[in-house]
C-alpha cells in the first residue's frame, strides 16, 4: 500500500465527494463508508481520486492511466523552448504583495497548537507569488488539481470538494474559475468548506484569450468577479494583471490567427514576445488606476466569509472604473 501525500489529519477531513460520508482507506481505495453509497474512489501513487464521475466532466480513468487531462504537455514542449528562450509578455503585479499580507492573515490565526489550515484549488504547481505562503511555518496547505503535478496531494473537482464542512482557514483559486463549468457552485464549495470567518483568495482572468483549449469557458469583469463572491465581505480587490499584459495578449493571439501549425504558432509567439514584452512594464505604473480596472487582464478578490449577500444595489455602487 502506497503512503499518501496528505497527512492523517488531512485524511481525517476527506468526504465522498457523491453522498459528503467519511471515507476510508483500505489497499489504496478510498471507500465511502455510507451503506447506501458505498463508492469507491483509487489512489494513484499516494494521491487519491476523488471524483464524482456522474457529476463531473472528468474519468478516474484517465488520472489512473497518467492520460494528461487539462495540461497538455505534448502541445507544450514546442511553446515551451521557444517560451523559455524569450521575455514573459505579461507578469501578475499584484500577486506576491496580495499572498504577503494574506500569510500574515493567516498567520494571526494560527496558534501554538494549530497551523492556519489554506485549501488551494489548482495547485499542481506552486502559483505565482505564492512562495510567503509555502514557506510559512504557521500555515498548512493542501494542494489539489484535475492533473497529476509536483504538488497535487488530492486529484478532485471543485464543482465538489471532497471535504467536511467548515475546516478551512483559507482557499485559494488562482487562475482557476476560468477553467469550472460552474463557478457559481464552486464558489458556494469555496464557501461550505471554510471556517466562519475564513478567507478567500481568487485571481480570475479579465481581458484574456483561451489558454486552455476546451476547458476555458469564463471571464469576469472587476463588479462580476465581485458579485461572484457575494456571500463574502471583501477585504480587498482590484486588479491583479493590467492593461499592458491585455494588449499584449490581444496582439499574441492575432498573430496566432494566422495559422493553425504548430512551428509557425511557436515562431509567433516568439515575434509577439520580442515585440510586445515592454508593455507589461506599463502597468506597474497603471494597476491601480481607475481605467486598468476596465480593461485589466485579471482581477482578485480577498474576502472573509459572510452570512449576509451583497445586494445588487450596493454592488453596482462600488464600481470603482474610469466610465
Amino acid at each position: 500500500m502506497s503512503t499518501l501525500k496528505l497527512t492523517p489529519d488531512q485524511q481525517a477531513l476527506l468526504r465522498c465527494p457523491r453522498c459528503h460520508a467519511p471515507v476510508q482507506w483500505t489497499d489504496d481505495v478510498m471507500h465511502c463508508v455510507a451503506p447506501a453509497c458505498e463508492a469507491r474512489y483509487p489512489v494513484t501513487e499516494g494521491v487519491p481520486v476523488l471524483i464524482d464521475e456522474s457529476r463531473s466532466i472528468f474519468d478516474i480513468a484517465d488520472f489512473l492511466a497518467r492520460r494528461e487531462t487539462t495540461f497538455r504537455s505534448s502541445d507544450r514542449i514546442l511553446k515551451d523552448t521557444f517560451s523559455g528562450l524569450m521575455p514573459r509578455i505579461g507578469h501578475n503585479v499584484k500577486a506576491a504583495r496580495n499572498y504577503a499580507r494574506l500569510a500574515e492573515l493567516l498567520a494571526a490565526r494560527a496558534t501554538p497548537d494549530r497551523r492556519a489550515r489554506v485549501l488551494v484549488v489548482g495547485g499542481r504547481i506552486l502559483g505565482k507569488g505564492m512562495e510567503p505562503l509555502a514557506a510559512h511555518p504557521a500555515l498548512e496547505l493542501v494542494e489539489t488539481d484535475l492533473a497529476h503535478g509536483p504538488r497535487t496531494m488530492l486529484i478532485c473537482d471543485g464543482h465538489d470538494l471532497p471535504f467536511v464542512d467548515g475546516v478551512f482557514d483559507c482557499v485559494i483559486v488562482q487562475a482557476v474559475l476560468e477553467h469550472v463549468l460552474d463557478p457559481v457552485r464552486c464558489v458556494a464549495e469555496i464557501h461550505r468548506v471554510l471556517l466562519p470567518d475564513g478567507l478567500v483568495y481568487a485571481e480570475t482572468p479579465f481581458m484574456q484569450q483561451v489558454h486552455m483549449g476546451p476547458y476555458d469557458f469564463t471571464r469576469f469583469t472587476h463588479l462580476g468577479h465581485r458579485r461572484l463572491f457575494r456571500h463574502f465581505e471583501e477585504i480587498e480587490s482590484g486588479a491583479s494583471c493590467g492593461t499592458g499584459m491585455a494588449l499584449a495578449w490581444a496582439w499574441q493571439y492575432f498573430l496566432l490567427s494566422l495559422t493553425a501549425r504548430r512551428l509557425p504558432r511557436a515562431l509567433l509567439r516568439g515575434v509577439a514576445a520580442l515585440t510586445a514584452f515592454p508593455l507589461k512594464y506599463l502597468d506597474f505604473l497603471l494597476i491601480d488606476t481607475p481605467g486598468t480596472l476596465d480593461g485589466a487582464s485579471g482581477v482578485y478578490f480577498l474576502g472573509r466569509k459572510s452570512e449576509t449577500v451583497l445586494s445588487d444595489r450596493v454592488l453596482v455602487r462600488g464600481y470603482r472604473g474610469a466610465m
